[in-house]
């Protein structure tokens, strides 16, 4: 072998390998929220072959640095075709509300837990639109208050890890719990699981892949000069797969994401057998003293090849268009990223859609 071939194997040799059928993802928008800033963290899912989106929050009147109040919203948005208008319940939320996680399951949107200004709550409950309006259903309330948690759904199973218990904890939950919406209503209540080898988190990424909860990156926190929550740097890059069995499931730990991820877009995307795409979220990396030089958050999306245990990076989304607190949705045969922060204070009305190279997304 001369030295020239040498070389080339050796630069080949130190290249990342692509995941097992991983693609670049394709990206459009559908028409953005009928409101100026937009809102981060509602809820979100599909009832009714419609898209339904409600609560979530934002800073109407100045940014938090400028002395602006963050307000948390109750209104209902729902879109009936992709290239349709967005139009505005008649029904409202029981209260305004955003920061919960919320599923979709049996043609409603479950929403779980969330917060408003002064506290965070237990409370569950699913929103069904029929004949154009939306029906609420009380579901069995979460063990203890929480929001800033992340949740999805598992066969019929939803899942929620960690969070906050309250607008003050200077600590994260290391909390884990289920509940299988399948059950009789005389039996459904939640379980209280073993939670995930590692420390405690708020804001991680959720993803649900072959039968399997996926927990990944998050924030942990500490008290500050004036007792107030401030977040732990570095953030968290471990990540964590849950096999549900019967009599309890067993967690494994996975390689650890490429950089942070936390407030990335949860539920995470998957495709294919064995990949989860997770978008964009905020690495410590880009936080800044000044958040009003802020250059936004970053582009990358990164894939994770379960059969290989492996992170690549397989493109970037279109510039301008990260989010993080922002929910997300499968409608379509496309994953939505519903509005969210574009930088610290910042909301966007706009909605992301992403979808898998030779339609490979399920």
């Amino acid at each position: 072998m001369n030295l020239s071939c040498l070389l080339v194997l050796l630069a080949l040799a130190g290249q990342p390998e692509p995941a097992a059928n991983a693609h670049p993802l394709k990206w459009d928008k559908l028409p953005p929220l009928p409101d100026r800033e937009g809102f981060a963290s509602m809820f979100a899912g599909t009832s009714g072959g419609s898209l339904v989106v409600a609560g979530g929050a934002n800073f109407p009147r100045g940014f938090p640095w400028e002395g602006g109040i963050k307000a948390w919203y109750d209104s209902i948005f729902i879109l009936d075709r992709p290239d349709g208008q967005w139009r505005v319940a008649d029904e409202k939320l029981p209260r305004p509300l955003a920061y919960g996680v919320s599923v979709t399951w049996n043609n409603a949107v479950v929403c779980i837990g969330g917060s408003d200004l002064k506290r965070h709550y237990t409370d569950v409950f699913a929103m069904r639109l029929v004949d154009g309006r939306i029906r609420f259903e009380p579901l069995p309330s979460l063990p203890e208050p929480c929001a800033n948690s992340c949740g999805c759904l598992v066969g019929s199973t939803v899942f929620v890890a960690g969070g906050m218990s309250s607008p003050e904890a200077t600590t994260a939950l290391r909390t884990f719990w289920s509940l299988d919406l399948s059950a009789p209503k005389d039996k459904l209540q939640w379980k209280v699981l073993e939670p995930w080898p590692g420390l405690d988190r708020s804001h991680a990424v959720a993803a649900s892949l072959n039968g399997s909860f996926y927990l990944i990156s998050g924030f942990r926190w500490k008290a500050g000069e004036k007792g107030e929550p401030v977040r732990l740097s570095p953030f968290q890059t471990d990540a964590y797969r849950y096999t549900p069995k019967d009599g309890g499931g067993t967690w494994q730990r996975l390689v650890d994401v490429p950089r942070a991820v936390g407030a990335a877009p949860s539920p995470a995307m998957t495709a294919g057998a064995s990949q989860i795409y997770v978008i964009g979220g905020i690495d410590h990396s880009v936080v800044r003293p000044d958040p009003s030089t802020h250059p936004g958050f970053p582009l990358d999306v990164f894939c994770y090849d379960a059969a290989a245990d492996k992170w690549n990076n397989v493109g970037e989304m279109p510039a301008g268009s990260s989010r993080v607190t922002a929910a997300s949705a499968v409608w379509q045969d496309r994953y939505l990223i519903i509005n969210g922060e574009r930088a610290p204070g910042r909301r966007s009305p706009d909605i992301h859609a992403a979808r898998i190279a030779e339609d490979k997304q399920r």
